[in-house]
C-alpha cells in the first residue's frame, strides 16, 4: 500500500545543497548564504500540511518513503524510512535525514541522500529563482 503528496516549490539564487547530512525544502521566499541544505524555496506544503494517512503510514515502522524531485530533464530520487516519532509539525519547512535524528521538521529519516549528493547539474538550475521543482512524496509499507 502507498500514499502519495505532489506540491511544488522554486529555486533561489542563494541554493549551495552543500550539506553532508540533510537536505531541507522550505515554505520560506528565501534562502541565507548559510542555509546549505536547502534545495527549494516557496513550497506549496510543509511537513504539517501531508495527509492525516500519509503521516499515519509514514509513522509505522516498516514504512519507507521516497521523495522524488523533477526539474526539467533532471530527476532525483532519495530513499528513507519512517519512524513512529515522526512528528510532522512543522509549518514552514520538511527535512530529509541520513540520521536517525528526529525533530518537528523531520520528513524521513535514514535517506540515501543529502543535500551534497543531488545532481549539481538539478542545483544549478535551482539557483534561478524562476525554476520550479515538482516534488511527490511517496511512504508505502
Amino acid at each position: 500500500m502507498e500514499i502519495e503528496e505532489e506540491f511544488i516549490a522554486w529555486g533561489h539564487p542563494n541554493i549551495k545543497a552543500l550539506h553532508r547530512s540533510t537536505l531541507e525544502i522550505t515554505k520560506d521566499p528565501y534562502v541565507t548564504p548559510r542555509g546549505d541544505c536547502i534545495i527549494a524555496v516557496r513550497a506549496t506544503k510543509a511537513v504539517r500540511d501531508l495527509s492525516e494517512d500519509f503521516k499515519s503510514m509514514a509513522r509505522r515502522k516498516e514504512a519507507e518513503i521516497t521523495l522524488i524531485i523533477e526539474v526539467g530533464n533532471f530527476k532525483e530520487v532519495v530513499k528513507g524510512y519512517g519512524h513512529p516519532d515522526l512528528e510532522f509539525l512543522d509549518e514552514r519547512s520538511m527535512v530529509v535525514r541520513k540520521s536517525d535524528y528526529i525533530c518537528p521538521r523531520t520528513l524521513m529519516i535514514r535517506a540515501n541522500k543529502a543535500a551534497i549528493d543531488l545532481d549539481r547539474r538539478l542545483i544549478s538550475l535551482l539557483r534561478n529563482p524562476n525554476t520550479i521543482a515538482r516534488i511527490r512524496i511517496i511512504v508505502s509499507v
